[in-house]
């Protein structure tokens, strides 16, 4: 059985650097591990690893900007075009792995996760080859600075899980960046915060929507706005379908968490043959004499 593991979310939240720690902890672990990129705008030094499969032998931006005058934004989802067209080149490379963990990933463009055909359409070619598919949501603990941006990241991360319809987890990367102890000495770089605060984002309050802390809630020419707040505190109450595992990639711990939970939720090796163990001779006892 293969796997695939698609590292999605929005541009600066650490996806390539989980990607490289994903893969190193699932080498030491001794399994096998392969990363996949599919950024055709990433440079030659994104990655630790050289990719098993990569888009950009392809297509590049780089290329598609000079050849056609497109932007980068759009010269992004022409690349991604053009990649649908030319799938069998994907299912040419994907064909060469076997039994393997397939960690591929994605661009920052949100538009692609959240109502672009692509991703879903990939998927669906993934599952028909056989590869069960699963997708992580990073969101940098940055996005706790402000509570109204916090949000706009929650309804990205809803849209995404409603448009790609695979199982799905979604991350609160970089929380070395944010402390839970005051009696920390130093000054995170994305705030102080108790533990019992930063439950409130891991598991999405939209209470805090409407709390008033900064001020802003209680300006009297702002009631359209919030309206729109209370009827997005309305929704994420009624389909409460997002929470984020807290990802510390400078403990071992953290990281064994989330990959604990990737596995749990693909089944990973549910399929697999119990395997018999060895036969214990002296040698196996040499070092508890």
């Amino acid at each position: 059985m293969r796997y695939a593991v698609l590292v999605t979310g929005p541009a600066g939240a650490g996806k390539s650097t989980f990607s490289t720690a994903f893969a190193t902890h699932l080498r030491v672990s001794k399994r096998t591990a392969h990363i996949v990129n599919l950024d055709p705008a990433a440079t030659g030094d994104a990655f630790e690893y050289q990719p098993a499969i990569d888009i950009r032998e392809l297509v590049t931006l780089d290329d598609v900007m000079g050849e056609l005058n497109m932007g980068p934004n759009g010269g992004l989802v022409y690349c991604f075009e053009y990649l649908l067209q030319n799938m069998d080149w994907l299912e040419e490379e994907l064909g060469g792995f076997d039994d393997d963990y397939l960690i591929i990933d994605c661009p920052g463009q949100i538009e692609l996760y959240t109502h672009h055909p692509f991703l879903p359409q990939l998927v669906r070619n993934l599952q028909r080859m056989g590869i069960r598919t699963c997708a992580v949501y990073l969101l940098e603990s940055q996005f706790m600075e402000d509570r109204y941006k916090f949000f706009s990241g929650v309804l990205s991360a809803m849209s995404a899980m409603v448009n790609l319809e695979v199982p799905w987890i979604n991350i609160m990367s970089k929380m070395d960046l944010v402390s839970g102890s005051s009696s920390d000495t130093f000054e995170p770089r994305n705030g102080k915060r108790g533990k019992r605060d930063i439950a409130r984002y891991l598991d999405p309050d939209p209470m805090l929507l409407v709390a008033a802390r900064d001020g802003r809630d209680q300006q009297p020419d702002n009631s359209r706005f919030h309206d729109l707040n209370r009827a997005i505190v309305q929704l994420i109450e009624d389909h409460p379908l997002v929470s984020f595992l807290p990802l510390d990639l400078t403990s071992t711990d953290s990281l064994e968490t989330v990959v604990s939970h990737i596995d749990f939720t693909m089944q990973y090796g549910e399929d697999e043959e119990p395997k018999e163990p060895h036969d214990l001779d002296e040698g196996d006892f040499a070092d508890m004499e």
